[in-house]
């Protein structure tokens, strides 16, 4: 089956309203890709700015989200609020959130099932430390990140997953997975979707990369059989975002 290349920006803890409202009016006059779907994560302050002003034909993301609808949880954010003010999607288990924050793979698995609940899609981000990467067991910790949600959803949920794989130590520092690096993992995560959920699964999810992906490296890396988009940092803040949303055509 052709899988339907799926382009995500992450601006992290950036941005304003000034910037934003310069950003988009460049994206929405821009010639981007509507072959490809695009989702872009802003600060949960500023998702109502995007989710009002952004072209209709892209969608917006929180990048995090707590595991209650409501409660005494003071600072929190919850599945059902993004959904409230215009999100359609969420980015979960980030590396700055497991490294900084200490977030558990299962913690992460706990998130996913919420925000499912609540009726948002899910970025799942996973990925290996570079000690990680260098005792060659990549494998091992992103089926273990996997292991987590497998568990907690269902098999029809994963129609609403995104699979963002980024190797942390590609993340921010300029170093980029070679594309042959980038298709090693990826294919071995749909061949661990393919054992352990189902040939179905494993076929129709998209697996996604990220890891300082930019204008220069975005085309080779999509030109990669299970590459089937990107998560992309600092470039979603810039209008080169478009190029990469361009790179598979």
């Amino acid at each position: 089956m052709t899988r339907t290349f799926w382009v995500g920006g992450n601006w992290k803890m950036n941005g304003s309203v000034a910037v934003i409202k310069d950003l988009v009016s460049k994206f929405n006059a821009s010639d981007a890709s509507s072959d490809v779907e695009v989702v872009l994560g802003a600060p949960y302050v500023y998702v109502p700015l995007l989710a009002d002003s952004l072209r209709k034909d892209w969608a917006v993301a929180g990048e995090n989200c707590y595991i209650k609808a409501s409660g005494a949880y003071t600072g929190e954010i919850s599945p059902e609020m993004l959904h409230d003010v215009g999100a359609k999607w969420v980015i979960l288990g980030h590396s700055e959130r497991r490294s900084i924050l200490k977030e558990s793979d299962e913690f992460t698995a706990e998130k996913v099932v919420k925000a499912l609940e609540a009726g948002l899609k899910v970025v799942l981000c996973i990925g290996e430390l570079l000690e990680e990467r260098e005792a060659g067991i990549t494998q091992t910790v992103v089926n273990r990140q996997l292991d987590a949600v497998i568990k907690t959803v269902k098999e029809a949920d994963w129609a609403n997953i995104v699979i963002a794989y980024e190797p942390v130590w590609a993340i921010g520092t300029g170093k980029v997975a070679t594309p042959d690096q980038a298709q090693e993992v990826h294919a071995a995560i749909r061949k661990y979707l393919e054992t352990v959920v189902s040939a179905k699964v494993a076929e129709q999810t998209r697996i996604t990369y990220g890891g300082s992906v930019n204008s220069g490296n975005c085309k080779v890396l999509a030109q990669q059989p299970d590459v089937d988009g990107f998560l992309v940092g600092g470039a979603s803040l810039k209008l080169e975002f478009i190029d990469i949303i361009n790179a598979n055509n």
